[in-house]
């Protein structure tokens, strides 16, 4: 079974509401989430503090332009079925 990583055509995005005391806070919580989820090319999208916390958008590359795309390897029969 592949990963389903390698289907992913460019990035990952998670959007959130986090609970902390500034929007620096908020960042370095979503990248450090991220990181502890495997993924170390990471970007905030969108950050804005307001009241509790931090509304917040980032991305986590799967391929960046030049890398070598999962998504070209040719699918397994079993794959071609789901």
């Amino acid at each position: 079974m592949p990963r389903i990583l390698d289907r992913i055509m460019d990035g990952l995005d998670i959007e959130t509401f986090i609970v902390c005391s500034s929007e620096e806070e908020g960042r370095k919580l979503i990248i450090q989430l991220l990181k502890d989820w495997g993924f170390n090319d990471v970007d905030i999208v969108f950050s804005q503090f307001q009241g509790p916390g931090s509304r917040i958008r980032a991305r986590a590359y799967v391929h960046r332009s030049g890398d070598y795309y999962g998504w070209l390897k040719p699918l397994d029969k079993e794959d071609s079925t789901s």
